[in-house]
């Protein structure tokens, strides 16, 4: 009962609870998104459920709303169901987020389900860590977070948003040092203007230290955990690097 079924909402007809276009992910044992409605939501959870179990394989169900669903939409709802591996192979570059607060866990959880890129999500204990992380993102437990830098892939993109001014500092110097594909660093203006000067004064020259964004996100949206981690997510979708083309 490996991977997950996406189940799609293809094609609406007259009153409906979510729009063509809508999806869930469904697992063995917990389910991610919405098509809306109870009713229909419990039966094509059912039918994806039986997908898993059977190992494979597509179904496509229209489903009118009526008695039989104990619903009164009244329209008729089209569901594609798909079975998805686990092993696919990412197209993205790989995500390292610095830091598993509010913000690194939001960014982590909205990121994950395009599931074109592996995350791995750092922090210096275990106690920080979420404990229903999607399947690809993976937890990385490090007491000195700068030494876990060398083990990152060198085509990664990089969040720095831990909870400690110094350890970003920290980490923005050995990802410097070490090849990467972006790099983003949340905080104001001002620590920004604090962290360029220092890191020119550490070696770095003001042209490499550009590279680093800063801050991350869309001010104009707030400063509420899941405001930045769509921000954020729409800068990685637009300019990210497809790795089966390099």
């Amino acid at each position: 009962m490996s991977g997950f079924v996406t189940v799609s909402v293809t094609a609406i007809k007259g009153s409906a609870p979510r729009e063509a276009g809508a999806t869930m992910r469904v697992w063995a044992d917990h389910q991610d998104g919405t098509i809306g409605g109870g009713a229909l939501e419990f039966e094509a959870t059912r039918i994806a459920q039986k997908l898993l179990v059977a190992g494979g394989g597509t179904v496509k169900r229209t489903f009118p709303l009526g008695p039989d669903l104990g619903q009164c939409c009244g329209g008729a709802v089209t569901l594609d169901f798909s079975h998805d591996a686990l092993d696919k192979e990412p197209t993205k570059p790989p995500l390292w987020i610095w830091g598993a607060g509010h913000v690194g866990r939001a960014i982590a959880f909205v990121v994950a389900p395009f599931d074109d890129r592996n995350i791995t999500l750092i922090d210096t204990s275990v106690n920080r860590m979420p404990d229903n992380l999607p399947p690809n993102v993976s937890p990385l437990v490090a007491n000195d977070p700068v030494r876990a830098v060398e083990h990152a892939p060198l085509h990664a993109d990089h969040l720095i948003l831990t909870y400690s001014h110094d350890i970003d500092l920290a980490l923005c110097d050995s990802l410097l040092r070490h090849k990467f594909s972006s790099i983003g660093l949340i905080g104001s203006a001002t620590k920004w203007a604090r962290f360029h000067s220092r890191l020119v004064s550490m070696g770095h020259s003001a042209e490499h230290v550009n590279r680093i964004a800063c801050p991350i996100g869309d001010p104009s949206l707030g400063k509420h955990p899941q405001a930045i981690a769509i921000s954020v997510a729409t800068t990685l979708i637009s300019t990210s690097v497809d790795i089966t083309k390099v």
